[in-house]
């Protein structure tokens, strides 16, 4: 058993959750995205990668093996990609169920870093970056917000270790970025 230790990240959409992801894999950390393995298991299906089919198959895993489904998949990826690192970046956690997965999991190597931005900034976002599972209007916006937090995602960003805010460049966001991963792994968070 390897000794790494696993960074989650947890916020909405358009947070800049994968911003984040990236500045870690910069620090040589692997990066597991957690909406790779719905992804994966919409394409099995024969599915089209859209907002309404990853919406509908991530909500049937959760209903059929548990809220904590998703990160039950990502676990052994994390244990296999961390092998010889100091630490594994997960991106994507939407939920409190997905938080307790992984401290179950890693256990005090497990730290959470929530990123949070207003909804105009997040939508604003969004709404540009042509990502195949976007949404295509301000009341769908809304409905994945209001899904997502229903899968218990505000209570895992109140439960965070740290938080990063960001409403500013993209160049403010990677130097606070860097700084709270590097302050997780130097025990000081």
């Amino acid at each position: 058993m390897s000794n790494f230790a696993v960074i989650g990240i947890v916020g909405l959409q358009g947070s800049g959750k994968t911003e984040v992801a990236k500045v870690a894999m910069g620090l040589d950390m692997p990066c597991v995205r957690m909406g790779d393995v719905v992804w994966e298991e919409v394409k099995r299906r024969g599915l089209e990668i859209n907002e309404a089919n990853v919406g509908a198959v991530a909500d049937e895993l959760r209903r059929r093996d548990g809220p904590g489904a998703i990160a039950k998949r990502c676990v052994p990826i994390i244990e296999r990609v961390g092998v010889g690192k100091r630490a594994v970046v997960v991106d994507g956690i939407r939920g409190i169920a997905e938080v307790e997965e992984f401290r179950g999991a890693f256990g005090d190597r497990f730290r959470l870093l929530a990123v949070w931005a207003s909804e105009r900034t997040r939508y604003s976002r969004v709404s540009g970056r042509g990502r195949a599972d976007d949404i295509e209007s301000l009341k769908a916006f809304r409905e994945k917000d209001r899904r997502e937090l229903g899968w218990g995602l505000g209570e895992a960003l109140a439960l965070a270790d740290a938080i990063v805010v960001n409403e500013g460049t993209l160049d403010e966001l990677r130097e606070r970025a860097a700084e709270l991963i590097e302050s997780m792994l130097g025990g000081r968070l």
